[in-house]
């Protein structure tokens, strides 16, 4: 029996100390690290609006299309020669801006003439999904230049028949070609 407490005790201690090693690097891990709270940029929101201000109009146009398409690949290219950061910094700011899309803010406000919305599209702060489906096949358009309003306007002027009209409504107010935009509405005439 004697030969037996030995061991016991020593596997015991062991047992002690893995547990009291793996607590103490379980607290070490939960505490936050301060050179990463003071980074700025860490929250995704605040990141997704200082990468957006870093595009042009253009840049931001295309940009978004691709993340639409779900080409992440081609938005961080994008990202990164438009901006010239780190490949790091791109993938983190594409992800943002997926993740919270941003509206297109122009540095000055643009002076002219207002002009009817179905002339120059406004940019919402959210992207809309428009799905059109007959049988097997379902098209999809998502952009932040669609809303109801805009959307029933278009699904009307399919519906009496204006094809070409719907579909070059729906072109001024997404990032799609006029191709896919007679392939969409063909998918609504019923």
């Amino acid at each position: 029996m004697e030969s037996l407490l030995i061991p016991i005790l020593i596997l015991a201690l062991v047992g002690a100390g893995v547990l009291l090693g793996a607590r103490a690097l379980g607290r070490r891990r939960a505490r936050p690290r301060p050179e990463a709270a003071s980074q700025p940029g860490r929250d995704p929101l605040e990141l997704a609006r200082a990468s957006a201000a870093k595009l042009s109009q253009e840049q931001h146009r295309r940009l978004y299309a691709l993340i639409a398409q779900g080409q992440a690949m081609a938005a961080i290219k994008l990202y990164l020669e438009a901006t010239g950061e780190g490949l790091r910094a791109s993938r983190d700011a594409v992800g943002a801006l997926a993740a919270h899309p941003q509206p297109f803010r122009p540095d000055a406000p643009q002076e002219g003439p207002s002009e009817d919305e179905d002339d120059a599209p406004q940019r919402f702060a959210y992207r809309y999904r428009a799905i059109a489906s007959k049988g097997d096949v379902t098209r999809e358009v998502s952009s932040n230049m669609l809303n109801d309003e805009i959307y029933g306007r278009i699904r009307t002027l399919a519906k009496s028949g204006e094809t070409e009209a719907a579909a070059e409504a729906l072109t001024r107010h997404s990032d799609i070609s006029i191709k896919q935009a007679r392939e969409f509405i063909a998918l609504l005439e019923d």
